[in-house]
Formats: structure tokens, C-alpha cells, sequence
């Protein structure tokens, strides 16, 4: 038995694996000493308010949602021969998250809350709203060929 296999044995997974982790736990502590440098009472507050809306709030909204969804769409039924399906649900799930993902990130210029980003950047903040809108879409579009895709394929194998 070799050494490597060795570590791997006993650590499970290779020494990069070890090397990658530990230099994001290390990124993220510089990050965090950054981060509480400038105001740590502020910092903990937004936390543990973000902490508090996530659980008490958004989690019984979007695990709602998903149910809902999941009603509609079928939820997870098995096909008639047993075999595994990607739930239909998958297919609203995945350009949702892709389009909430791209809302929570650049929702400022989506909504038009960044005064003098023009004089700034001499870009029009217009068009924002719209690109997200057309990105949604997309994402919708695409993952609707997916599901038609897959549907057709089902058929053809006779499942």
C-alpha cells in the first residue's frame, strides 16, 4: 500500500482536498477579521437579523412555494417500471433559483435604487429590469426544452 493511498484512507479524499479546504477556511477568516474590523456590534446585529428573516420569514415562504410546486407539477411519483425519474418539479426549481440568485445579487439596479450610477458609470440603469427579465425568461425557455426533451426520450424508450 502506498503512502497516498494511505492518507487517502484515513482522511478520505486526496491531499488537495485537505490543501483546498483548509485555504478556504483560512480566506474566510482574513475575510471575517476584515469584516468585524471596521463595526463587530453592527456586523453581529446584521447576522443574526439575517439569521432571524431567513428562518422565520423566507424558509416557510419558499418551502411553501415549493410544495405548491410540487402539487402541481406531480411531485416526486416513480415511473410505472420503477425506474428513476427527475422529478418535474426540477424543472421550475432550477431557473427559479437561477433567477432569484441573479434578483438577490444585482436587485439594486434591477429596482433602480442606485442614484448616480449613470453620472458614475455612463451607463443607463434602464435596461437592467429588462436583461433580467429576458435572462428569466431564458431560463424558463431552456429549462422547459429540457423538460419537453426528456419527456420526448421517456416516450421513445417506452416509460
Amino acid at each position: 500500500m502506498t503512502r497516498r493511498s494511505g492518507f487517502r484512507e484515513r482522511y478520505g479524499a486526496s491531499p488537495l482536498h485537505l490543501l483546498l479546504l483548509l485555504s478556504s477556511v483560512a480566506l474566510a477568516l482574513y475575510a471575517g477579521i476584515r469584516l468585524l474590523r471596521g463595526d463587530p456590534l453592527g456586523v453581529a446585529i446584521w447576522f443574526v437579523g439575517a439569521a432571524l428573516f431567513h428562518d422565520l420569514v423566507l424558509l416557510p415562504l419558499y418551502t411553501f412555494t415549493d410544495r405548491a410546486a410540487q402539487a402541481l407539477t406531480g411531485g416526486h411519483r416513480a415511473g410505472t417500471d420503477g425506474a428513476y425519474r427527475v422529478p418535474a418539479v426540477n424543472y421550475l426549481r432550477v431557473p427559479a433559483f437561477c433567477s432569484l440568485l441573479l434578483l438577490v445579487v444585482w436587485y439594486p439596479l434591477i429596482l433602480r435604487r442606485v442614484p448616480g450610477y449613470r453620472s458614475a458609470t455612463d451607463l443607463d440603469p434602464d435596461r437592467f429590469l429588462g436583461h433580467w427579465l429576458l435572462l428569466t425568461a431564458a431560463f424558463f425557455a431552456l429549462s422547459a426544452a429540457c423538460l419537453l426533451a426528456a419527456t420526448v426520450r421517456r416516450r421513445r424508450a417506452g416509460g
